[in-house]
């Protein structure tokens, strides 16, 4: 196990929050980019993936991705997982225990988890990055959502 960096993902964040990383493919037009965002800022902050076949965390081209690094339920089931398999692990957490470099997750109806943010900043307020809607420290408070699920990377798994 390792440190998640968490200065790197931030550093990434605010470098392509606003525009995109030629390395990856652009998702906005095909239902979001937020959550690859957001897994790019993470693989920053953690530097390895996962390669399990369905299961892991992992891009290799924009056809060749695991559904976590794409999807938002996707990606909170595997950074929530108990089994130890390689890369970032995530706790469940609240607003005031976040940290830069954690990942949010909104629910505009109050159902569904639609949203995937990445913290820049927690005080005075929480200040996120994102993709699909581009944002760069934008207030956590101006987005319109019904329930924030926050999510404290607590450290990378390297091997097993």
């Amino acid at each position: 196990m390792r440190n998640y960096v968490r200065s790197a993902a931030v550093r990434y964040a605010v470098r392509w929050a606003l525009d995109r990383n030629p390395m990856y493919y652009d998702y906005g037009n095909i239902g979001g980019d937020c959550t690859n965002f957001a897994s790019q800022c993470l693989y920053a902050g953690s530097g390895i993936m996962d390669y399990t076949q369905d299961l892991g965390w992992y891009y290799i081209d924009a056809n060749l991705k695991a559904p976590a690094w794409t999807g938002v339920e996707f990606l909170y089931q595997y950074l929530t997982r108990s089994n130890l398999t390689p890369g970032p692990r995530a706790e469940i957490s609240d607003a005031g225990s976040i940290l830069p470099g954690d990942v949010i997750q909104l629910s505009f109806d109050g159902v569904v988890f639609s949203h995937t943010l990445i913290v820049l900043r927690v005080y005075p307020t929480i200040l996120v990055a994102a993709h699909s809607e581009d944002s760069l420290f934008r207030p956590l408070d101006s987005y319109d959502y019904q329930i924030a699920r926050y999510l404290h990377i607590s450290d990378v798994v390297t091997d097993v």
